[in-house]
């Protein structure tokens, strides 16, 4: 009997830079300044997919108001 895969659903901080196209170091700064959604887990940053597509979302209506 075959397990189902797990999707995930957190990056790491590296995978949320290139998820974003950024850099890994705007994103340490970003966390550090606390202006980008992320949860702190046994000493490693993880980042919930949905949270920054939430985060782009209200980046973008930001820079057009």
């Amino acid at each position: 009997m075959e397990l189902p895969k797990i999707q995930r659903t957190t990056l790491t901080m590296k995978e949320a830079a290139e998820y974003l196209g950024v850099s890994y170091w705007l994103i340490n700064q970003l966390v550090r300044r606390k202006q980008i959604p992320c949860s702190k887990v046994g000493g490693k940053y993880l980042f919930r997919v949905q949270a920054l597509d939430e985060y782009l979302k209200n980046m973008e209506q930001k820079s057009i108001s």
